[in-house]
């Protein structure tokens, strides 16, 4: 490591100095090595630095920092990526509060990636969201693209965005919250040692003895937004994470993109709210993204096309025939009537909906097409 980069690391662990701070000091003295021979007193010349936080900035501190950061990441293999170095992702060095350093594990090559998709929302993934995002992943596979999958390794629909591009062997990246001397929810340990064997990366701006806060998963979303040329809202509480993730996106002129959902469904009253305010572009398909982002086609691998008899298996045809021409019928009906459980029949009725055949109605009720 050169010593530029240490002293980016220095700059980036000093307490109470953020990464916009940082960088008005670079440009300020042009050279990182200078601001540490400099006395603070000299920083008030510099627009946007007031003396009380000037008083909290503690330069010796963060070399402090930076050499036991640098021996943790000797130790363990993990790459240190100031945002002056060519391996630094140039879509984060777009964003104007990218971090000056990044941790990286893993293979840093996909970082260059051409195409990036991040894929977020709630932790409290219904099964639809699963299903819609398993079915969005299956279509970037099929239609041929070599594209990233970025997400934030949270419970919900970042884990299964996550899985369902390894299912694919489609590169992805997890964003955390805190340092890479963890893995948090520590249950995504072996999804996290999945994700670096199959040629992804692990990546935060944070080092390793930092505490888990809430302020640090809100930072991880920015970069969760900056790495992505779009960001898709799969599910959605009218608060959480996705939607501040969503919001980063739009300040950096990212596309974003939301799944609707039913009108009365709790983790879709966010996508919905970004759909209702032009916030976000409504996504049906990958398709949809795939057009508005002008990413063409790029193999003639299989692709499923929509046919004019869809094919039934024999669980849909019995479901079928218990549907009158208009009246709904309740899911919970369904699955007494056939003994099939809850969270079975409603998967066959989201992949009849997805096939045509049937309509979601208010109610958890489904109506024949």
């Amino acid at each position: 490591m050169n010593e530029t980069t240490k002293y980016m690391l220095a700059l980036s662990l000093t307490p109470y100095l953020g990464p916009i701070t940082a960088r008005r000091l670079i440009d300020y003295y042009g050279k990182v090595e200078d601001i540490f021979q400099k006395k603070k007193s000299e920083f008030i010349r510099i627009p946007g630095f007031g003396s009380e936080t000037i008083q909290k900035i503690d330069l010796k501190k963060g070399l402090e920092f930076a050499d036991d950061e640098l021996r943790f990441c000797t130790r363990n293999s993990i790459e240190i990526i100031a945002y002056n170095d060519p391996r630094y992702p140039k879509r984060l060095t777009q964003c104007p509060d990218a971090p000056l350093v990044i941790f990286v594990k893993g293979n840093v090559e996909i970082l260059k990636s051409k195409k990036s998709l991040a894929i977020v929302g709630t932790r409290h993934a219904t099964h639809y969201g699963k299903a819609v995002v398993e079915k969005i992943v299956d279509e970037i596979h099929d239609r041929g693209h070599q594209l990233v999958v970025v997400s934030g390794l949270a419970y919900g629909i970042d884990s299964i965005a996550h899985r369902s591009a390894l299912k694919h062997k489609l590169p992805t990246i997890a964003v955390l919250g805190h340092g890479l001397d963890k893995i948090y929810p520590a249950q995504h340990k072996s999804l996290a040692d999945e994700i670096l064997r199959d040629g992804g990366v692990i990546l935060t701006e944070f080092g390793h003895k930092t505490s888990f806060e809430k302020a640090n998963f809100i930072r991880r979303n920015r970069i969760i937004a900056g790495l992505s040329d779009a960001v898709l809202i799969a599910e959605s509480g009218i608060t959480g994470g996705a939607l501040i993730t969503a919001e980063y996106a739009n300040n950096y002129n990212r596309d974003v993109f939301a799944i609707p959902g039913k009108v009365d469904d709790e983790y879709s009253a966010g996508c919905n709210a970004l759909i209702k305010k032009n916030k976000a572009a409504l996504c049906e398909t990958f398709q949809d993204i795939e057009y508005l982002m002008q990413w063409n086609v790029v193999s003639s691998g299989k692709i499923h096309q929509p046919t004019l008899f869809p094919v039934l298996t024999d669980e849909e045809e019995t479901v079928l025939e218990l549907f009158d021409d208009d009246k709904p019928v309740s899911v919970d009906y369904l699955s007494a009537k056939l003994a099939i459980p809850v969270q079975k029949i409603s998967s066959i009725l989201l992949e009849m909906e997805f096939k045509g055949l049937l309509i979601a109605m208010p109610g958890n009720q489904y109506r024949k097409l």
